[in-house]
């Protein structure tokens, strides 16, 4: 009993000592488990460091980014108001231009106008009312040889001066002297004395405006190798109208010759007929009507063509 009774502190030492040994080895795997966890942890605080690192710096970035768009933003803002301006600016000067330019056309407009009623005014004062009989004129010159001389328009020169007219009423009288001086001298006298049969007469001198006169020269050329032809009815169609009037005109016993060329107007009823030779249109010019084969035989009237200008157009006071 005794000896049972001394082993029991020893046995019970040796199990605490094992349970001690058994927690201790719990403690070093939990100590491992957490330094694992530890290390664990360690790497995920250092890879979100990295990345918020780099998140940082994304977003350093950007905002520089933005606010190199918000300047440059700002510049083109600046740069559009400026070029907005110079174009209003632009639009305003063209605007102001435009007006000058339409008060510009409405003055020149009336100018024009004023121009065609005094140029219309003129063309009434000056113009010419003039009977001029028909005379007989012969030409007669040597007679040459034909060359191609002939084919050239007989160009004249005429002259035409107006004489300065006066309206006379009743009881007026008109005296030119040759000198000025005369006339007027005659001006300053109040009153002068004329005899007339077996009386005398008081008359006063007075100092007319005559109305200007004009001066020009018409030149004229007439072709000898066409000839005007009008009054034509439009009885046939038009190309075949040519080909009836170039067979009418190329009969010799009608006064007729070779023609060249036919032109025809059927909307004016007129035409051009170009002999091949001169002298065949002036013959026929001369008549004045001419019969042409048509549907039937048709007279139409011809005349030369000749072609003139108005030059040294001079007005005298």
């Amino acid at each position: 009993m005794a000896d049972v009774c001394k082993n029991n502190p020893i046995n019970g030492k040796m199990v605490g000592g094992l349970e001690e040994d058994n927690q201790l080895v719990d403690a070093k795997k939990e100590l491992e488990i957490w330094k694992a966890k530890v290390e664990k942890a360690d790497d995920v605080k250092a890879r979100l460091t990295l990345e918020k690192l780099e998140e940082d710096e994304a977003k350093t970035k950007a905002q520089q980014e933005m606010f190199a768009c918000v300047k440059n933003q700002q510049e083109c803002q600046k740069e559009f108001t400026e070029s907005m301006k110079a174009v209003q600016d632009d639009i305003l000067k063209l605007g102001k231009h435009k007006q000058f330019l339409l008060d510009k056309l409405k003055r020149c407009q009336a100018e024009l106008e004023a121009k065609k009623t005094k140029s219309t005014k003129l063309k009434q004062k000056f113009k010419i009312y003039a009977q001029i009989p028909d005379t007989e004129v012969k030409f007669t010159c040597q007679n040459k040889e034909e060359s191609d001389d002939n084919n050239q328009p007989i160009r004249e020169v005429f002259s035409i001066s107006q004489c300065p007219t006066v309206l006379l009423q009743g009881g007026q009288a008109l005296i030119t002297f040759e000198e000025e001086k005369v006339a007027s001298q005659i001006l300053k006298i109040a009153k002068c004395s004329v005899s007339c049969e077996h009386t005398s007469l008081d008359v006063k001198a007075k100092r007319i405006t005559m109305d200007p006169a004009v001066k020009f020269e018409i030149h004229l050329s007439v072709f000898t190798k066409e000839l005007m032809v009008s009054n034509v009815p439009p009885s046939v169609p038009e190309e075949r109208m040519r080909d009836r009037l170039e067979i009418s005109f190329s009969r010799p016993s009608r006064g007729g010759g070779e023609v060249e060329r036919v032109e025809y107007d059927k909307d004016t009823g007129t035409g051009q007929i170009t002999f091949l030779h001169p002298g065949v249109a002036e013959g026929l010019a001369l008549r004045g009507r001419y019969r042409v084969d048509l549907d039937s035989e048709v007279n139409v009237q011809v005349g030369p063509i000749y072609k003139y200008q108005l030059r040294k157009f001079e007005v005298r006071f």
